[in-house]
């Protein structure tokens, strides 16, 4: 459990928060919660079976991975990874051949033969497609030992991978010593909006810079210091980028301008509620996607069991900053009925318009318990498809020669009842063309994939 209690807690909970650390450690490790209902195990026709593929292994040689899930033009998907003072990969699934390859080396894209914490040791973004088919990533920090500084990262750069001619192209790094953690493009524009972490160095803060990158030239416009931990951003029907702001405004960016407005947020016509966790003064993980005409934004926090939607179509004040656009949000309902605690940092919205998120409970099995959640526009409430079970057990080597179990590879779990299943939080989801849902599962980095007979 080392790498799961270190390494993502400080990936994705920054200290400072300690609420969201203890939360995080409870909806993680393999403990019940006394406070919980205690039901059953589910029965055998409630579980939802997915087909496994473990993530090359030198590619993720601790079993972590994040956000890093997208589908191409191609129907292949494309998955960033993490090693952590190493390196990190983008990995290529062919999901009809069943195979994986890696497509992009991050340091050798750069140049570098750094290692610690000098090296590019993610790939955290959400990858994005541009209208060209190219994949967008970036990379991001690691962790640093107790004789390394956050200086000695140099930053993380944006990269675009074409998977017609299997070119990279790398971009400088936009904030010295920062990650990347968000990279959308909008070619139409000739631009990608990009967003950084510090992971709280220096605090007491997140430094979050919200940037424009100019596609041919390489240059960056910084728009403001967010300071919003782990920021996803969107690109509506209108060319218009949002980006959370630390406090529970957002800061939508106007191209045909070339300014940005500061919008306040509503919930069903009222100011966020403090356990919606979308105002939280030292910030909370959102999950975002848009719809695919653009005009609609989904929202999961991290940890509220409630699904989100805000109309684009909105008119707000114009300049810097303005302070009069309110953003109109509704609530869509829970994602699982009757859970107290959930932890969801996987949402998508596919490419039919149906949002997808994967959650894990707390469970009497002593496991966070994977489920998987729909919700079709006019739907009345998200539905809950059932806790994910995996087919096929055997998927990949999980002792040794010696049959010692292999270090990462902790994150698979049989149930008494015999059914085998994940034990540890979701980090990413992508539906593709074919109706499958994709998820990434930890220890070891593993793909689950859901066919869309199963899902109707």
């Amino acid at each position: 459990m080392r790498e799961i209690r270190s390494s993502l807690i400080a990936d994705v909970v920054p200290v400072p928060l300690l609420a969201f650390t203890v939360a995080f450690v409870i909806s993680s490790l393999p403990v019940a919660l006394k406070d919980e209902p205690k039901p059953a195990e589910p029965a055998p026709d409630q579980w939802l079976p997915a087909t496994a593929y473990a993530v090359p292994k030198e590619t993720a040689p601790e079993g972590e991975g994040y956000f890093s899930i997208i589908e191409g033009h191609n129907g292949r998907l494309y998955i960033g990874t993490h090693a952590n003072g190493l390196n990190a990969w983008l990995v290529e699934f062919d999901p009809k051949a069943g195979q994986m390859r890696t497509v992009v080396d991050a340091q050798k894209a750069i140049g570098s033969n750094a290692k610690g914490f000098a090296a590019q040791a993610k790939i955290h973004t959400r990858n994005n497609v541009g209208a060209s088919g190219r994949i967008y990533f970036g990379t991001k920090q690691g962790y640093p030992t107790k004789d390394e500084k956050w200086t000695d990262y140099p930053g993380g750069y944006p990269m675009v991978y074409d998977p017609k001619t299997g070119r990279t192209r790398v971009y400088p790094i936009p904030v010295p010593h920062q990650g990347v953690s968000g990279i959308t493009p909008d070619e139409f524009r000739g631009v990608a909006y990009i967003s950084t972490c510090s992971d709280h160095r220096p605090g007491p803060h997140e430094s979050a810079h919200f940037l424009v990158l100019d596609l041919d030239s390489g240059k960056y416009r910084d728009l403001l210091d967010t300071e919003h931990i782990y920021a996803f951003i969107v690109v509506d029907n209108q060319h218009r980028a949002y980006h959370p702001l630390r406090g529970g405004d957002i800061a939508r960016y106007d191209p045909a301008s070339g300014k940005v407005d500061r919008l306040k947020q509503t919930i069903d016509s009222k100011p966020p509620t403090a356990d919606s966790h979308l105002a939280d003064l030292e910030g909370h993980p959102l999950n975002w996607d848009i719809s695919p005409d653009g005009k609609t934004l989904y929202c999961v926090p991290m940890s509220t069991n409630q699904l989100y939607a805000y109309d684009l179509a909105i008119i707000g004040e114009p300049g810097a900053l303005a302070t009069g656009a309110v953003f109109r949000g509704r609530s869509l309902g829970p994602l699982v009925s009757g859970a107290k605690t959930i932890d969801c940092r996987a949402m998508c919205v596919g490419p039919r318009g149906d949002v997808w998120a994967a959650v894990t409970v707390p469970s009497p099995l002593g496991i966070s318990l994977a489920h998987l959640v729909s919700f079709h526009p006019g739907d009345q409430a998200p539905r809950d498809c059932g806790p994910i079970s995996i087919r096929n057990p055997n998927y990949t080597e999980f002792t040794d020669k010696a049959g010692k179990p292999l270090p990462g590879h902790g994150g698979i779990f049989k149930t008494p009842g015999g059914v085998t299943t994940t034990r540890h939080v979701l980090l990413g989801i992508c539906q593709t063309h074919d109706g499958s849902v994709n998820i990434l599962a930890l220890q070891p980095y593993t793909v689950l994939r859901i066919g869309p007979d199963l899902l109707k």
